[in-house]
């Protein structure tokens, strides 16, 4: 008897220790589990703000920015035609109200074009508090979830406090939080019990081997009474009915309802902001240095515009490699998706207007190692991805090129 007890008294010993350790929050939403040459060549976040990181339950929080559809979309990768862009929340702790696509309302997926810029804006609302990590993504249909930049938002207040109340289009006021829940809940228990009922009808009776020896015997037209028979007709016939009968008391008590939508909404790209045609630049190359954790790009840039330009950043991924030089154009110090210090310029002077110059651009950082973009050696398509960012400090303009090229391995 002692020796039956001791393995159960062990596992909940070890049970009560490991309750006294602290389970770890997730610390992110699977971002870096898509292979390298999908996050870098299908959505090309930028730009992307929050207007503010604080704030309460039943306050607004806007996230806003632009996305370029890559041009050198993978081969292997079903095209945007249909996707969806939300955001990514560890459960409910927002609720969206608004959304917007080039400035243009929309609830439905979108067709996207590759090689097109689009500008979003979602708001949402603070519903739970607490310290979360959130991520806009874009759910391509076949392909999966291509997360936007992260960041860390605060909430605080009473979650008692969350209000979402909503007037519908005649005229009444209604709280989403408990509109039609006893209703659903009824409903929800109504056909279980139905299920449960006829599921316990035919198991009540002997099964398997009884049925099966009735079977061998050639007794199969035993197996279902005529009891059996007409209580399968008055469900057969009984459930239809009632649906068809509740569909039409519902209608009659909503007769001003608007079914879910399954469209397809159809908004067209912005004019060119990525590789608009004054800055053109062409990937001649592209190494990975595994050791040195290094990928060096050589680029042809071709300066139509009327300053001088330099580079001042280049972004893959949601991560931003920085040239030092030109920081104080750059994307905000100081975060964990940007590296300040990770470009260097075999070439850092001033492209004049209506030079044609070579560059080789190195960027060295952990981050391709911390990030898994360094998989993309391993990959069958083995093609890099990004946004390259030119600057005229003169005249205060930007110009965008998207590039992409095969990548090379070095081992030494």
């Amino acid at each position: 008897m002692t020796l039956f007890f001791k393995p159960w008294l062990l596992a909940v010993l070890c049970i009560n220790v490991l309750s006294i350790f602290a389970v770890p929050t997730a610390q992110a939403h699977g971002e870096k589990a898509l292979e390298p040459f999908i996050r870098m060549r299908t959505i090309q976040w930028y730009d992307v703000q929050w207007s503010t990181q604080k704030f309460n339950v039943n306050d607004e929080v806007s996230v806003s920015g632009k996305f370029h559809v890559a041009e050198d979309w993978p081969i292997s990768v079903p095209k945007p035609e249909a996707s969806f862009l939300n955001i990514s929340t560890p459960g409910p702790v927002l609720i969206r109200t608004e959304r917007y696509l080039n400035g243009k309302p929309w609830t439905n997926s979108v067709s996207l074009e590759p090689g097109g810029d689009y500008e979003f804006k979602v708001v949402m609302k603070g519903r739970l508090p607490g310290h979360y990590h959130i991520h806009p993504f874009f759910n391509l249909k076949d392909a999966g979830q291509v997360m936007g930049p992260g960041v860390w938002l605060d909430i605080g207040g009473d979650p008692a406090d969350f209000s979402n109340t909503i007037q519908t289009i005649n005229g009444e006021m209604i709280d989403m939080e408990s509109f039609g829940f006893a209703n659903g809940v009824f409903w929800h228990l109504f056909w279980g019990a139905l299920a449960a009922a006829w599921l316990l009808w035919w198991v009540r009776r002997p099964l398997f081997i009884s049925r099966y020896r009735m079977l061998d015997a050639g007794l199969e037209h035993d197996l279902i009474t005529d009891q059996d028979k007409t209580i399968a007709k008055a469900v057969l016939v009984g459930v239809p009915v009632l649906v068809l009968a509740l569909n039409a008391v519902t209608a009659n008590q909503y007769p001003d309802a608007i079914p879910l939508q399954a469209g397809l909404d159809r908004i067209l790209p912005l004019p060119a902001q990525v590789n608009a045609g004054l800055v053109n630049v062409d990937t001649l190359k592209a190494e990975y240095n595994v050791a040195q954790r290094a990928m060096v790009m050589q680029f042809s840039i071709d300066n139509r515009s009327q300053g001088a330009v330099r580079i001042g950043q280049f972004s893959s991924s949601n991560v931003h490699f920085l040239n030092a030089d030109l920081a104080s154009v750059n994307s905000k110090p100081g975060k964990d998706d940007v590296s300040n210090n990770g470009l260097s310029l075999s070439d850092n002077t001033p492209i004049a207007p209506g030079e044609q110059r070579t560059v080789t651009v190195e960027v060295r950082d952990a981050a391709w190692e911390s990030e898994k973009l360094d998989g993309l050696i391993k990959d069958a398509d083995s093609r890099l991805g990004g946004l390259l960012f030119l600057y005229d400090d003169v005249m205060g303009k930007r110009y965008i090129s998207s590039i992409s090229a095969a990548v090379i391995p070095k081992f030494n």
